[in-house]
């Protein structure tokens, strides 16, 4: 057992001799060493947040029951790709990023985070904000609503386990709401559609009668307002056209409280490369809307156990 002794003697040594290195560096050099490793741990934080995982605290009642004000939620930025910060931190200043290849592309029924692409007829949003909503409709899919159910491509769509109305009554088909999307359309959020999604590559035709359904789309694909209509005649960027070819996928988002959610149903699609993550799991839930102090027992009491560590489907 010679070897184990002498083992065990020279870890000894080893041990003593930086522990008294360690009491022999500068106050300068501690000092240096406590930044080191705090600028270790904020990069490695920074790179999780960016490219892994990303917190998220939900905010209003859309998603309901699935989904509760309160929750606390853990996004995965990998599974349809991540990408590079798109703004400057603490601000709205967008910033030019890369995206990296994602293991699947989002698929109906998910539960996705995205960037909110704004109003119905604003060319972007007024802040850099995130949504989360079901995503119920793909590039190329024909969605409709009729009495409140949902169908895709002529099929019902399934309903989610804890999706709820708090509506009874149902406007009826042809009795337009003037805020759905698209523009001048005679849906409600009740009987809404006929509606297909773009997707990429689709050759659109043009005329007086739908080119407001397309307006906010292809001005948002140039970057500019450039759909104008002088005499009768369509242009874009000045030049008289008929048809347009969509440059992207894009994808229908409703809440699981279809009575009290603003969606797609209001503000329109959501381009591909606006998608940031896919809803994981709940790491923490409790009552959002109770003061934090002074009453932190009350606080504490108020912490839904039964949602912790459930994953979201």
């Amino acid at each position: 057992m010679d070897w184990l002794k002498n083992y065990w003697k020279k870890r000894q040594e080893k041990k003593r001799i930086r522990e008294e290195l360690k009491k022999n560096r500068t106050r300068a050099q501690r000092t240096w060493d406590l930044f080191e490793n705090l600028l270790f741990a904020a990069i490695a934080a920074f790179i999780l947040k960016t490219f892994v995982v990303e917190a998220y605290t939900i905010p209003t009642g859309s998603m309901e029951n699935t989904l509760l004000v309160g929750d606390f939620l853990l996004v995965t930025k990998f599974t349809y790709g991540s990408t590079s910060p798109r703004y400057i931190p603490f601000t709205d200043i967008a910033l030019p990023y890369f995206q990296l290849p994602g293991f699947k592309v989002p698929e109906r029924g998910d539960i996705i985070v995205f960037e909110y692409p704004g109003d119905r007829d604003k060319m972007k949003s007024e802040e850099a904000v995130n949504y989360i909503k079901r995503c119920v409709g793909l590039p190329g899919d024909e969605i409709y609503v009729r009495d409140k159910i949902l169908y895709v491509n002529n099929e019902l769509f399934p309903p989610p386990n804890h999706m709820k109305f708090i509506n009874p009554s149902i406007t009826p088909n042809g009795i337009s709401n003037p805020r759905v999307f698209p523009r001048l359309s005679s849906f409600n959020e009740d009987n809404y559609g006929p509606l297909r999604i773009p997707k990429k590559g689709d050759v659109v035709e043009l005329s007086t009668d739908n080119i407001e359904q397309w307006r906010t789309l292809i001005d948002r694909e140039h970057g500019d307002r450039v759909v104008t209509v002088e005499a009768g005649k369509i242009k874009i960027d000045g030049k008289p056209v008929s048809n347009y070819t969509v440059k992207k996928n894009y994808y229908f988002m409703m809440g699981d409280n279809r009575d009290d959610s603003a969606d797609s149903r209001f503000w329109g699609f959501v381009p591909e490369d606006l998608i940031i993550g896919s809803a994981l799991i709940i790491y923490w839930s409790w009552e959002r809307d109770m003061d934090f102090f002074p009453d932190f027992i009350s606080k504490l009491a108020s912490v839904k156990l039964g949602r912790i560590a459930k994953l979201i489907h």
